[in-house]
């Protein structure tokens, strides 16, 4: 199973809906734990990489061109 190539910015949808009802997440951090926040209730959430690849169903928005390293 090839990685995902997964940016902060990203927005994601997953297979389950979080408790709110909300789908879809922004990316906010990547590295082997994910940091994500829900678009609709605003949670903010730290998952395992392998676990949130395996519950993604559709990336909406990829940036391209991640910010380098300092820009943030």
């Amino acid at each position: 199973m090839p990685i995902l190539q997964l940016h902060p910015e990203d927005r994601v949808q997953l297979k389950k809906p979080h408790p709110c009802g909300g789908k879809i997440f922004r990316i906010v951090r990547v590295g082997s734990e994910v940091r994500v926040i829900c678009e609709t209730c605003g949670r903010d959430m730290t998952l395992d990489r392998i676990k949130l690849e395996k519950a993604i169903k559709q990336i909406l928005t990829n940036t391209t061109n991640p910010p380098e390293k300092g820009e943030i």
